[in-house]
Order: C-alpha cells, then structure tokens, then sequence
C-alpha cells in the first residue's frame, strides 16, 4: 500500500443524506400528517445556507439552536419543528453506502490506519458498531468534540497526530471542495468524489486503487 492512513469524510462519502424532500417525507410521516412534502422541502432548501454555515457543527447546542431558529422563520410549528430536527439527528437514516464495509475492511486489513474526519453535531461512532464495523476505524475527529470544522486544518492536522501519520503518507477522501479539500494545503493528497445519492453507488474502488500502488 503506497499510504499508510486514510481519512474518510462522513456524509456524502461514507453514507448517504437525506435530501430536502426524503427529510420533509419522513418528518412529516412520524407526525402522522398528510402535508404535501414537496412545499415543506422548498421552505428546507431555502433555509440549505443558514444550516450549513460555517460554525453551526461546532457546538450541539448552537446546531439545535440555529435549525430550530430557522424553522420558526419559515413559520414551522414546534412540534413539527422538532420532527424535522429529530430526522437530521437520526444516524439510522443514513445509510453506508453498499461498499463502504468492505472498503474499510480492507484497508484495515492491509494495515492502513483509518479515520473519520466529519463536521457531525452528534456522536457517529454507534452507526459504525451497528455495521459490524466497531474498532475498524481508529480515529474520529468529530466537529461537535473539538469546537471546529472543516475547513479548518486542526481538523486534519489533530486527525493526523492521533494515528502517528506524516500529512505525505496519508489520503484524505471526500466529497465538498470547499472542505474536504482543504486537506491539500496541509500537504494531505486528496480524493474529491460526487457526492454519495445512493447506498448502490459504488465510488470506493478508486480509494482502493490508489493504496494499492
């Protein structure tokens, strides 16, 4: 294997997200309403920005803050409200994708260090245990733990320290230039793929090829 650790990005790479009408759906069938989900996801993508600005992974407290906040600027009720941001915070909902397992595996057992760097307001670790994947993965660096995110390069640079790798023999893989990406100025090679719509999307070979070399 040509690197000895690879840093995975969460969502989008390993697993899959809810767009805005699969989380409008689901929110809105735990509730028992019969809502058109459809006008509940333009309301979502419209506040997409605010949710995903820069600090919001840092802290639980200011996620659930900032999320409920702008549900009650679309004019959201509580209950609904809550709903929807219990949905975001529900690791069940995201699905590795269909070779996500097996990558890892064998990466692992090539003796490759593996880690997790992930702008995550909750603890990630529990979704890994029930994939038959606890103790695979060596490191998390979660934003919610150390009070930044991505694109700051302590995310990288901690990740790094913790499995005792050099930034030149390591592989960071993810699917966001503006944060994945920022690995590069950290002297990290980087693998930038699309983003994962489907559990049966098959990307990770291509992390496998470049171990292999």
């Amino acid at each position: 294997m040509s690197f000895r650790a690879v840093l995975f990005d969460w969502r989008g790479t390993l697993v899959t997200t809810l767009d805005e009408e699969a989380w409008a759906t689901e929110a809105l069938r735990r509730l028992g309403r019969d809502d058109d989900p459809a006008l509940l996801a333009a309301g979502l993508a419209k506040a997409a920005e605010r949710l995903d600005a820069p600090g919001v992974d840092t802290d639980a407290a200011r996620h659930r803050r900032t999320y409920l906040e702008a549900f009650d600027d679309l004019g959201l009720d509580g209950e609904l409200s809550e709903a929807l941001y219990a949905v975001e915070s529900d690791l069940t909902l995201d699905e590795f994708a269909e070779d996500a397992a097996s990558t890892l595996r064998e990466l692992c057992a090539a003796g490759l260090r593996l880690a997790v760097v992930s702008d995550i307001h909750v603890d990630i670790r529990p979704a890994f245990a029930a994939a038959g994947l606890d103790g695979v993965v060596d490191v998390f660096t979660l934003s919610v733990e150390h009070g930044i995110q991505k694109p700051d390069p302590r995310m990288f640079t901690r990740t790094l320290r913790a499995l005792g790798v050099e930034p030149e023999h390591a592989l960071v893989v993810g699917d966001r230039a503006e944060r994945d990406g920022a690995a590069v100025d950290c002297g990290i090679a980087t693998l930038l793929l699309p983003p994962l719509a489907s559990p049966s999307d098959r990307r990770l070979h291509r992390v496998l090829a470049l171990c292999r070399r």
